[in-house]
């Protein structure tokens, strides 16, 4: 039987939620699954109902978001397309430009991780345009329509919704004022409030994560997330190869973790075209480009960028610009002695 405390703690709770908070009527403060978010928030992490439910209020659904949701470009582009929108003579010169005038602070960060710096700034890149893009969307805004206005996907965001309210109040910022793209993801690498939580770091030691607006905390952020999902220092990401005329189309799987290895892969008719050790663990790709077909082997590395998003293109595009980037810093380098 509930002690007389408890009851109280119940009923005080209840009519919290249950007042007005000043919001329009039908505002998500009314909507059932928030009033069931928010009394989770106050009884799990000591929330005050009242700030909650004026929060809540305030936060506006956006049918842009649920329509920008259905169309991901991951799922409706070719290789091709899907890389001409991120391998472009901009991106690559601003990737130039980001490496060169932050460029102690990628050489510790690689040095200190064995993330290589131009996966850290293609990363960047890719995400925001090295900044210049970190969304437009109230975060607040994002991921409530997402958690109840988007059922297929309703039970991730209303997790990420609890991160995100955490996250907020352990930065001391008004979650309102936050700003990020229609999925929720902030700061220059687009974490989404979990990782935030779990991997962004205090690099510059000034004693907060700030990946909105810190380019050292977000240089190591990116980083750090790679190494807490396996990255291994030294390895090669992806390998053009070849295939035979009898080569096994069997070996062409969704699943992105890697379930081959090279030599295994070699025996069904798919060759990459550089040296690999046989025994790597490798997962063959055939993707649609610009110039008909391509085969590729993803290596384990490449894994850990789908890490970041769970897409082969995704993980190509990143892996290509940061060659692209690399390869053109080099050549200023050059030219400049």
């Amino acid at each position: 039987m509930p002690s007389l405390e408890q009851l109280k703690f119940g009923l005080v709770l209840a009519l919290a939620l249950w007042l007005p908070a000043g919001g329009a009527s039908g505002s998500y403060a009314e909507h059932p699954a928030a009033k069931e978010l928010m009394r989770e928030m106050v009884a799990e992490h000591g929330f005050e109902a009242q700030q909650l439910r004026s929060w809540f209020a305030q936060a506006e659904k956006k049918q842009a978001i649920i329509d920008a949701m259905s169309r991901p470009a991951e799922k409706t582009k070719t290789w091709g397309q899907y890389r001409s929108i991120f391998l472009t003579p901009t991106r690559i010169e601003k990737g130039v430009e980001f490496w060169q005038s932050r460029r102690q602070a990628l050489a510790r960060v690689a040095q200190q991780t064995g993330v290589p710096a131009e996966i850290i700034v293609a990363i960047i890149g890719v995400e925001t345009l090295y900044g210049q893009y970190r969304g437009n969307y109230r975060v607040m805004d994002a991921l409530t329509t997402l958690a109840f206005d988007y059922p297929s996907r309703s039970a991730f965001f209303s997790k990420e919704l609890k991160q995100f309210l955490l996250l907020a109040r352990e930065q001391g910022r008004d979650p309102l004022s936050l700003q990020g793209s229609y999925a929720g993801a902030m700061g220059y690498g687009q974490f989404m409030p979990s990782s935030y939580r779990a991997y962004a770091v205090d690099y510059d030691g000034d004693g907060l994560v700030d990946i909105w607006s810190n380019e050292e905390d977000a240089i190591a952020s990116v980083a750090n997330y790679f190494v807490r999902h396996g990255w291994r220092s030294g390895e090669a990401v992806a390998v053009p190869a070849t295939v035979s005329g009898a080569h096994n189309r069997d070996i062409f799987v969704p699943e992105l973790r890697p379930r081959h290895t090279v030599a295994q892969l070699r025996e069904q008719g798919f060759n990459a075209n550089l040296a690999l050790a046989a025994d790597m663990p490798a997962r063959a790709m055939q993707l649609q480009g610009d110039g008909g077909t391509e085969y590729w082997l993803g290596l384990h590395n490449f894994y850990v960028i789908t890490r970041y998003n769970h897409s082969e293109l995704y993980a190509l595009a990143v892996y290509e610009l940061s060659q692209a980037i690399r390869e053109r810093a080099e050549s200023a380098t050059v030219g400049a002695k």
